[in-house]
């Protein structure tokens, strides 16, 4: 699981993509997610799951944590990394949409209910909120 931002060395202007999965309803959105293939590291798996789910390159991937997953002897890698080169477009198969948001951005829909976050206990909460600097305000999901 990843937290991809541009980049942007000024923090007011950097953005962090969040897609919507296939799979949800509503205004879900989450970081992006993928499984390690056999024979991959975890960083081969990152800029391939990028690429295959939105279609962008990225780069200066960082390890920052784990979580348990309910899947059997599954194991949860948070990461983050920055985007190379691309434009995000979803796959259309298990991401139906991306967006870029600012921390303001972000902050502002988490509260406004534009957009539905991770729940507390999840490590895509604890991504986001990595990068944002500060928790987000709490969401029924």
């Amino acid at each position: 699981i990843v937290a991809v931002t541009d980049g942007d060395p000024d923090p007011a202007r950097e953005r962090l993509l969040l897609g919507r999965s296939a799979l949800w309803q509503g205004n879900r959105f989450s970081t992006l997610a993928g499984f390690v293939e056999p024979g991959e590291s975890l960083e081969q798996a990152v800029v391939r799951e990028v690429a295959e789910e939105a279609g962008v390159l990225v780069g200066d991937v960082h390890y920052l944590g784990s979580q348990p997953w309910p899947f059997p002897r599954s194991l949860m890698l948070g990461c983050r990394a920055v985007v190379r080169e691309g434009s995000a477009v979803p796959d259309g198969q298990e991401i139906l949409e991306l967006r870029w948001f600012t921390r303001a951005q972000l902050l502002e829909a988490a509260r406004t209910g534009a957009v539905t976050l991770p729940g507390r206990v999840s490590i895509a909460r604890a991504l986001i909120e990595h990068w944002l600097g500060e928790d987000l305000p709490e969401t029924a999901w």
